[in-house]
């Protein structure tokens, strides 16, 4: 018995759009997730990674064993950092946030630290001289003239960070990597397609908001040149 001429799903092509109406409940759930899982894991390394920055900033004995350990933590394969964060989190979307996180420190980390080291030490001392103490140096001088670099890294991370969640599908917790891995285990094509081309489509939104973002928040390069 042959499929019907107008059915692609019966046909399994690799572009269906009655694979898009029939599941799009599917579709925006795993977008949902996703995307939280992008979000959270990206915030939280975020928050971790401007005090580590910090540090080593401040102290200069600290800036290479927090470089170290940010990179090798970097080099670790996927599998594996899930393997080794699976006894404390087990098989929850925080195993995935938690891996997202570490791996992202790197990123994080070295681009803040670029930034802050990249302000002049005049600018710094011309601050001083205003009567600006060191919380108020650092949140209205160094923070935002090193907020390009910063803004770098955090793109880098964001887009990494949204190809990265597909691998929580091992877990079930992969946003879109499930609907990939599912449909590649039973070869569904419009779903590989789809799930796919939407991580594509997330990375790149994802990194034109920032480099919107950084536009709208660092005015003065674009005045300068």
């Amino acid at each position: 018995m042959t499929a019907p001429p107008d059915d692609c799903l019966a046909r399994n092509e690799w572009i269906c759009g009655a694979y898009l109406s029939s599941r799009r409940h599917i579709l925006w759930d795993a977008v949902v997730q996703h995307l939280q899982l992008t979000v959270v894991s990206v915030l939280i390394g975020l928050v971790i990674a401007l005090p580590l920055a910090l540090a080593a900033r401040r102290w200069g004995w600290a800036a290479g064993p927090v470089l170290g350990v940010t990179t090798i933590l970097y080099t670790v394969p996927s599998l594996a950092m899930f393997s080794l964060l699976l006894p404390v989190y087990g098989l929850s979307a925080s195993l995935v946030v938690a891996g997202l996180v570490l791996y992202s420190l790197t990123l994080l980390v070295r681009n803040i630290l670029a930034g802050l080291r990249a302000v002049p030490e005049e600018t710094r001392q011309a601050a001083r001289g205003m009567g600006y103490g060191p919380v108020r140096l650092l949140l209205a001088v160094e923070l935002p003239l090193a907020l390009p670099a910063a803004m770098a890294g955090l793109r880098i991370a964001t887009v990494s960070a949204v190809s990265l969640v597909t691998i929580g599908a091992i877990v079930g917790y992969g946003g879109l990597g499930n609907l990939i891995y599912s449909g590649m285990n039973t070869y569904f094509k419009a779903q590989v397609l789809t799930a796919s081309v939407l991580c594509v489509v997330i990375a790149v939104a994802a990194d034109l908001l920032l480099l919107l973002a950084q536009r709208l928040l660092t005015p003065w390069p674009r005045r300068q040149s």
